[in-house]
């Protein structure tokens, strides 16, 4: 992997570049859709394509469980049997030992859980995860288990969780080292220390001691206040190398999304917006839309006249309203296309500011004209799946 940052915004520590990864090279600022289960919902390798995506993300808890790696495995890898060609970063499944907490026992050794799917017992080592990406699945950016922690525990969970999420990265890093492949994906270390400035210090530490390519930032939008994910994401952000890719787990929104990217974050992901599509809400210049409302019914302009998304170019608000009405599949995938297509245009209108210098006033007039407040957004923490 190579990773090269192109240009420092003159007003923030917003920057741009590229990285380089064994299916091609992706332009950074970076939103990755989610396929949680080896798609992006509602939306076609074409459709992905002709909007520019060139790095998606895969869940290797959701892909183990189903299909499962045999089936993967003899496709030849994710991307044969997804027929996606261009690059995958695969998660691990930390946050799935965050929200099913119910069903899991978190270990030294590893983690114990019951599938949420038919209740069969599971185990995953930190070993086990880096074969699951780098052998089975071919990813080319592997994300380690972790233990990602929510608002509210007590310090002493929180250091716990670190140390042992520390721990684990030096075992995912050893496992990684030790394979030998021709085309071995990159593995990044993640922070975390939840919401103590010198917890997350010592994480970021811990980490950029092991000296991997890339770092994310987890346990950040987890339900905490906005202001208080502002802090911790410039705190956060600062910790890490400056010459290697920092990826904030779990963001989606363009509030979100733009104060990630004053911070210095080149990537980050979430499932906010297909969701919400799949429900008729959709992002337009002038915040959020909900096109189930009658305000629609005979409204037969596009959602937004600036978008040039197929279902800005070819449909109409009230034409979608009746889609969504009538439950037809159309509706999801003409809704999911337009916020990807929407968010795509906000990050790289970001990436163009910061190589012009001017990222600042990007964002603030952006802002000033969506609202800051939105759903998902500074109410709480954005909605993530299991």
């Amino acid at each position: 992997m190579a990773f090269t940052v192109t240009a420092v915004d003159r007003g923030s520590a917003a920057r741009a570049g590229s990285l380089s990864l064994n299916h091609g090279t992706v332009e950074t600022p970076c939103f990755m859709p989610v396929g949680t289960n080896a798609t992006v919902k509602a939306m076609s390798v074409g459709d992905l394509e002709d909007l520019g995506v060139r790095l998606i993300l895969g869940n290797a808890y959701h892909l183990l469980l189903r299909p499962g790696p045999d089936v993967i495995r003899a496709a030849g890898g994710l991307h044969r049997f997804m027929g996606w060609p261009h690059n995958l970063l695969t998660d691990s499944g930390g946050y799935q030992v965050f929200s099913l907490a119910r069903l899991r026992r978190v270990e030294e050794g590893g983690v114990s859980f019951r599938s949420h799917l038919d209740g069969s017992s599971r185990h995953l080592t930190p070993e086990d995860v880096i074969d699951l990406e780098a052998i089975v699945y071919g990813s080319d950016v592997l994300m380690p288990l972790d233990v990602c922690t929510a608002p509210g525990i007590t310090r002493g969970e929180a250091e716990e969780a670190l140390e042992l999420t520390t721990r684990w990265l030096a075992r995912s890093r050893d496992r990684w080292r030790s394979i030998e492949a021709p085309q071995k994906g990159d593995l990044f270390g993640i922070m975390q220390g939840n919401f103590h400035r010198d917890l997350r210090e010592r994480s970021a530490a811990g980490i950029a001691a092991l000296d991997l390519p890339g770092y994310a930032i987890g346990g950040l939008s987890v339900g905490e206040e906005f202001a208080v994910f502002r802090e911790f994401t410039h705190l956060s952000a600062g910790l890490l190398p400056a010459g290697k890719p920092r990826y904030l787990m779990g963001i989606g929104t363009p509030a979100y999304v733009l104060e990630a990217v004053e911070a210095g974050i080149d990537l980050f992901d979430c499932v906010f917006p297909t969701r919400t599509a799949r429900n008729a809400l959709v992002f337009t210049p002038d915040g959020p839309l909900n096109l189930r409302l009658e305000a629609n019914r005979e409204d037969f302009g596009p959602i937004d006249p600036s978008c040039r998304c197929t279902a800005c170019r070819a449909h109409s608000r009230a034409y979608l309203r009746h889609l969504f009405k009538a439950k037809e599949i159309l509706a999801a995938m003409l809704a999911t296309r337009h916020n990807l297509a929407f968010l795509a245009a906000m990050v790289s209108g970001a990436r163009s500011a910061i190589l012009e210098g001017r990222f600042t006033a990007f964002k603030r007039a952006f802002l000033s004209r969506y609202g800051e407040r939105q759903p998902g957004s500074q109410s709480g923490a954005e909605p993530a799946e299991i």
